[in-house]
């Protein structure tokens, strides 16, 4: 199979790190990007997928998140863990006191759907404030990169990632394989 001319961007966990450390979760806007971005790097969302989350597609107790009508009106069922749960639990709390009643999961405090447009710019903002290297490059595909790279390092499954992702062609998610390929040569070149 062909190598890709690009291959993605993805975020070292030190960059994380830092981009998580950025929004000033005191503030209603900034403690929702926070979240946004943790359920992209944690569930591999996409940023369309993020933003039309609702309160119902989560389950609190399982861990249970169901994406609905996702790329290709497909659906898929993914988890997350405890320290994320923990996290959307505390925000039901102030979504309930600061924001207008709402269908969506992480809205604006009027209560409407995010933009994605709104996603991207802050993703930027944010990548910028943490001095991350080719900023122009990061976005909430990055996150979704990221994630994606990740998960393939741990179980070393195209599959899973395939699926997780909601990839309905694996040539797809092969992109990752590459990504992993190309550290397996620096790392064995240094030796």
């Amino acid at each position: 199979m062909a190598r890709p001319d690009k291959l993605p961007k993805i975020l070292t966990e030190a960059e994380t790190k830092r981009l998580l450390n950025q929004p000033n979760q005191r503030y209603f806007g900034p403690h929702r990007d926070y979240l946004f971005m943790r359920l992209m790097l944690k569930a591999g969302l996409r940023a369309s997928e993020a933003t039309a989350l609702r309160p119902e597609h989560l389950g609190l107790m399982s861990g249970k998140l169901s994406v609905r009508e996702g790329k290709g009106a497909k659906d898929r069922t993914l988890w997350v863990g405890e320290e994320v749960l923990g996290e959307l639990q505390e925000w039901m709390d102030r979504r309930r006191e600061e924001a207008e009643a709402s269908d969506f999961l992480l809205p604006t405090r009027k209560g409407t759907e995010v933009a994605t447009s709104h996603l991207r710019r802050s993703v930027k903002r944010y990548a910028r404030k943490a001095g991350i290297e080719e900023v122009d490059r990061v976005s909430p595909h990055t996150l979704r990169h990221t994630f994606a790279t990740r998960l393939y390092r741990e179980t070393g499954n195209i599959r899973m990632v395939q699926k997780a992702l909601g990839h309905s062609d694996l040539s797809t998610t092969m992109v990752y394989t590459h990504v992993i390929d190309e550290e397996l040569e620096g790392a064995m070149k240094g030796l």
